[in-house]
């Protein structure tokens, strides 16, 4: 059965947002096309991680000799978003991502897969749930702004443990020190 694509060509806001309490955040991908919005719950890593790549295509766009596309270095400043998520309605967990450039538009393509159910029965024809994506392109100041506020967002959870290098919890903290 083909996949049902949740298809973002030139969205409105493409942003990584939380909710929750740090230490207790889920982390999400959302995406704004006009009225349809569309938010997929991420792992903090995959958030961080995700944003580390997008950046390391563009530095490497900006290095390519003849490269006919104007990459920003920074975040253009009227492409900041720093506004709290849409109305979350979580679609599904994003399992795989996929990341590529797109030169014919100029844009930045991420892809990602819901983690697969494990009670799901490939064979069974008969199954309610189609497979789906979500495809979101954007261009590549947006990308930069992306980049920026998931690395912000990333960064805004709980403080590092400068001994121990774990988070700490707001109601207290028990350092781990490896064995020597």
């Amino acid at each position: 059965m083909p996949a049902r694509v949740h298809e973002f060509d030139w969205p409105d806001r493409v942003v990584v947002g939380t909710v929750g309490l740090p230490g207790a955040r889920t982390f999400y991908l959302q995406v704004r096309a006009g009225t349809q919005i569309m938010s997929i719950a991420l792992e903090k890593q995959q958030s961080a991680l995700l944003a580390e790549k997008i950046d390391e295509i563009l530095d490497q766009l900006i290095t390519v000799e003849g490269n006919r596309f104007s990459v920003p270095t920074s975040t253009p400043v009227e492409l900041v978003d720093n506004d709290p998520l849409e109305g979350v309605q979580e679609q599904f967990r994003a399992g795989a991502i996929g990341l590529g450039w797109d030169p014919t538009t100029a844009q930045v393509v991420i892809e990602a897969h819901p983690i697969p159910d494990d009670d799901d029965d490939s064979l069974d024809e008969d199954a309610s749930t189609e497979p789906e994506m979500l495809m979101v392109r954007m261009p590549v100041g947006t990308a930069r702004a992306f980049t920026q506020r998931t690395r912000e967002i990333v960064d805004a959870g709980r403080p590092i443990c400068s001994l121990c290098g774990y988070p700490m919890d707001p109601d207290g903290h028990t350092c781990t020190l490896p064995e020597i």
